[in-house]
């Protein structure tokens, strides 16, 4: 077994360097806007193909178009089987207002112990900490029994149908572990004074539904010729803000509340009260409750009408989606059946983008994560509660794969999670929590894979 202390001791000596490798990695514009042509994450790839050649890894960038690429390095160990797969994605939303940002978007600029830059902690600060963890195992000469995978993917922030999507029906076979970790998790919170993280064992469906509201057109002068779709549009509008989902407690986190010093059992009857008397003491435990107690329904795009002189016959309404593990397609459509009965002109089509997924809390692959954390951490006081992400990410794509897939980024406790703001103005990474992320990756991949 390696000293891994002295190796933590490099770690923190090589601060400006890990720091050189997410600044170069933001300051690369890797933007997916959803619509082809974008994301260009190959240019990325290149990038980490070329650093990571310096110290004599192979890598290989796959993809379904040349711009899109996907990258895959191995440390190749005693038994060719890889053991684990370190997860990630290249790509980052695109910028709202450039104006808004304190630093430009794509500076990478250092402020306060901070990284700002779009991508920053979503997701180009976990694959920092993963890169650093392979390169320090070469440096090291630490020859692992079995394989290491580092797999960052294209097309996260939309589907993943360049990315993790396409490699799962192509070249499964280059992800094949029994274990991941991914983005998803990982992040420090409250809980009653004690330091407790949240390990990402699955998450909320995400779709998209599509509504079409439909009128009759007129000239908008004299308006009573025609029936406009924007009224009606303005009754499924109040529908959707009237809807109350219905309240559930079934998913994994709500059997841990006591941990965070909630005695109440939790049920559908009660949550609301828990969540509004934690909001005061804990508002990011309080929202992660609320989400993860109800399906979601978020209007968020709207189009129609063409021209100012005509009464609209045709208004499209797009939503966001999240469902909770057990809600199906028959259940989602029985809620947005009852949403817009008695309002005319209402049609609706379904599109999914993430089924809801999960992995077993109680694994080898969570021991692992627990022991990594506490030695690189230096503490034994560490609790853990499994939750279930709000978000989807791309373990949507190797859960079926028979892959246990966590997300853990490895944040330091002292890193603010509220301050990482990903897919918002001003996202940055805390450098505490790139150098705690590093150790922890690079302890996880000794540990699970075993070394000679």
């Amino acid at each position: 077994m390696p000293d891994l202390k002295s190796i933590f001791a490099q770690i923190d000596s090589l601060e400006d360097e890990i720091v050189a490798l997410e600044r170069d990695l933001i300051q690369i514009p890797s933007v997916n806007t959803g619509s082809m042509p974008t994301g260009d994450e190959t240019p990325v790839c290149e990038y980490i193909s070329d650093w990571l050649a310096e110290d004599g890894i192979s890598s290989e960038i796959i993809g379904r178009v040349p711009e899109r690429g996907n990258i895959i390095a191995r440390i190749e160990g005693s038994n060719p089987e890889a053991r684990l797969m370190f997860m990630s994605h290249t790509d980052v939303v695109p910028v709202e207002d450039v104006a808004k940002w304190t630093y430009p978007p794509f500076s990478a600029t250092i402020h306060d112990g901070r990284i700002y830059g779009r991508g920053a902690s979503d997701c180009k600060a976990l694959l920092t900490a993963q890169l650093m963890a392979l390169r320090l195992l070469k440096r090291n000469g630490i020859r692992l029994k079995n394989s290491l995978i580092l797999c960052s993917g294209a097309d996260e922030e939309h589907g993943g149908r360049y990315g993790f999507g396409w490699l799962a029906d192509n070249h499964p076979d280059k992800m094949a572990a029994p274990f991941a970790v991914n983005e998803g998790g990982g992040t420090p919170t409250d809980a009653a004074g004690a330091l407790t993280y949240l390990l990402g064992v699955g998450e909320k469906g995400r779709l998209q539904v599509e509504f079409e509201v439909k009128g009759v057109s007129a000239h908008a002068s004299v308006p009573w010729q025609g029936t406009n779709s924007l009224y009606r549009l303005s009754q499924l509008l109040q529908r959707i803000e009237a809807y109350e989902p219905e309240r559930d407690t079934s998913t994994s986190l709500f059997s841990h509340l006591s941990t965070f010093a909630i005695e109440h059992k939790p049920s559908a009857e009660n949550v609301d009260e828990i969540i509004e008397e934690t909001e005061s003491d804990n508002p990011r435990l309080a929202s992660m409750l609320r989400a993860l107690s109800r399906m979601t329904l978020t209007p968020t795009m709207i189009g129609g009408g063409i021209k100012s002189n005509s009464v609209p016959e045709s208004i499209h309404l797009t939503c966001d989606v999240r469902t909770l593990p057990h809600q199906d397609d028959d259940y989602l459509r029985g809620e947005l059946d009852g949403i817009i009965e008695g309002v005319p002109g209402v049609s609706y089509e379904i599109d999914y983008m993430a089924v809801p997924n999960s992995s077993e809390f109680e694994t080898e692959l969570a021991e692992h994560i627990k022991a990594a954390t506490a030695l690189a951490l230096e503490r034994d006081d560490i609790q853990w509660v499994p939750a279930i992400s709000t978000g989807f990410t791309d373990s949507r794509f190797t859960r079926p794969l028979n892959i246990v897939t966590y997300g853990f980024s490895g944040s330091h406790p002292d890193d603010d999670p509220m301050l990482s703001r990903a897919h918002g103005t001003d996202e940055s990474v805390g450098i505490k929590s790139l150098i705690s992320g590093t150790k922890i990756m690079l302890a996880l991949a000794v540990s699970l894979c075993g070394t000679e």
